[in-house]
């Protein structure tokens, strides 16, 4: 990880209204989707995982500033090469009761690893478990890895007895339509408890007493009700019915700061917004070109990607809340980003180079787009289809709640796309999270490419990858990592966009931490 570039990105975070702890509220906030289920290794996803970041925790944590810090393991060390020991933290209990110990660590390894886990990839699948004592486990890892534990503060540890007790240790994936106990009951070692879950209704949490930590909120309970309307999200704000809301729509960040008792929180978010197509079947699944793929043609993704104006998309969609990307990662993130400049808006020749590789006259394309998961998500795809309309493609637009969407694209729905927008912040501030998830060969054993939904490939860049992974020196690792963007780029792999900005609306009295990972907390929120 780039420490320069993460510090910079966290100091422009902004930090609330003043507010005191000196008396006990409940605090009521709504975000654009819905939570639709709680099993915490259903779902990828930012939202979902710092929702239930707040009744769950991992062996590790990230404060305000995005800095890992211990949380159910105390510390940890290298013990050899390939083996790392962490000391778990004594006394914890889960919100039943339970004791928190070595066992289920090494039973969450074992389900993290299991059918329609979306979150696999947190621990290898090579990587092995030995349970030293009550309160030590040792990861015995098949080669070197300096970052290991980077995205462990989401993956979060499951009590073994209650989730065999309640028959839970199968996952709902996020294509299941049965949820288990699991997906509509939560039982953490976290900051809150779960009260009551009615999906796509209402969340309610309740302080939990017993936690491990001291609690430097002051939050009796909080309640979480999704609003997918942007008016209706900003009137409950302004309305004082809402303590926080997320996101605000772009054109009313001026409204929420210009009324008495609100304000708006703006800042860079490490998210990037891309483009991705289905580059691996032989015939696409939307297309009226039958008997071939068009995007197995590089020509093609080239000129999908020179007839986006990225400027106009930032100007009249994201009213210049966005950083245009030329990468797959955020420039907080990769000190060598300004190395790379996105191709230039050119829809003459774009037209080109559909002409060179054989579709003069266009065609036709399914693309999928939620229109409740990122800012705009779905505005940004009908500027694309409109965009893309000017060289001959025509758009077929599915523009659906995240739910559907996801349930639809990802491994647990077959990657049932052929042309998508997605949305990607590395949960290890690292590069090699974006190439071994987005950009890497995807594998049937799960081993890379668990999120190129297009099926790109690259000998070449996997090559890189696995060089990265293990090289410590900092300065080979940039470079590695440049040569392996450069590569990808010029493939157009995929079609980055921009990074979103955040916005967030806070009632006055309320102080809370916004991180440029876009998720909230409860631990840092007071309210008087």
């Amino acid at each position: 990880m780039n420490k320069l570039n993460l510090g910079l990105a966290s100091a422009i975070l902004a930090t609330g209204l003043t507010a005191s702890a000196a008396h006990a509220e409940t605090l009521k906030f709504a975000f654009q989707g819905a939570l639709n289920q709680l099993d915490p290794y259903s779902l990828n996803e930012t939202f979902t995982l710092s929702a239930l970041g707040n009744v769950y925790e991992g062996l590790t944590r990230r404060n305000e500033n995005l800095e890992i810090e211990p949380s159910l393991a105390e510390s940890w060390e290298v013990v050899e090469p390939n083996r790392w020991r962490f000391h778990l933290r004594e006394g914890v209990k889960f919100h039943n009761g339970n004791d928190f110990t070595a066992e289920d660590v090494a039973f969450s390894v074992e389900r993290l690893h299991g059918e329609g886990s979306d979150l696999a990839k947190r621990v290898g699948s090579d990587v092995k478990v030995e349970i030293v004592d009550d309160h030590t486990v040792d990861f015995v890892l098949a080669g070197p890895n300096p970052i290991l534990h980077y995205e462990w503060d989401t993956w979060y540890i499951m009590d073994k007895e209650w989730t065999e007790a309640n028959d839970a240790v199968a996952i709902t994936s996020a294509s299941d339509t049965t949820p288990n106990y699991a997906a509509l009951h939560a039982n953490g070692t976290g900051p809150f408890k779960l009260v009551s879950h009615e999906p796509g209704v209402k969340t309610v949490y309740e302080k939990y007493d017993g936690w491990w930590d001291e609690a430097t909120h002051n939050l009796d309970g909080v309640e979480f009700t999704p609003i997918g309307s942007d008016a209706t999200r900003v009137a409950a704000l302004l309305s004082g019915e809402l303590d926080m809301v997320y996101p605000i729509p772009v054109q009313d960040v001026k409204r929420v700061n210009d009324n008495a008792g609100t304000m708006a929180m703006t800042g860079p978010e490490l998210r990037t917004i891309f483009l991705g197509m289905d580059q691996m079947r032989d015939e696409l699944i939307y297309s009226d070109v039958k008997g071939k793929n068009p995007f197995k043609d590089v020509r093609v993704r080239k000129a999908f990607y020179q007839a986006i104006d990225i400027e106009g998309i930032k100007r009249k969609i994201m009213r210049d809340l966005s950083t245009p990307s030329a990468i797959m990662i955020s420039p907080f993130l990769f000190a060598k980003s300004g190395d790379f400049e996105r191709l230039p808006y050119d829809p003459d020749a774009a037209k080109a180079l559909l002409t060179e590789a054989g579709y003069a006259d266009g065609f036709s394309v399914g693309m999928d787009c939620p229109n409740d998961r990122y800012v705009n998500d779905e505005a940004i795809c009908q500027a694309v289809a409109s965009m893309l309309a000017r060289i001959g493609v025509k758009v077929d637009l599915n523009a659906q709640p995240k739910a559907k969407y996801f349930a639809k694209v990802l491994a647990s729905g077959g990657f049932d796309t052929s042309f998508y927008l997605l949305g990607w912040t590395p949960g290890s501030f690292d590069s090699w999270n974006i190439l071994d998830n987005l950009i890497q060969c995807r594998d049937e054993a799960g081993k890379g490419g668990a999120f190129n939904l297009g099926g790109y490939c690259s000998a070449e860049v996997d090559a890189l990858a696995d060089k990265i992974l293990v090289e410590n020196d900092p300065d080979k690792r940039d470079a590695l990592i440049a040569e392996a963007y450069t590569l990808s780029n010029n493939d157009v792999a995929h079609i980055p966009l921009h990074q979103q900005g955040l916005a967030w609306g806070v009632a006055e009295g309320v102080e809370l931490a916004q991180r440029a990972d876009n998720q909230f907390h409860f631990r840092f929120v007071t309210k008087n």
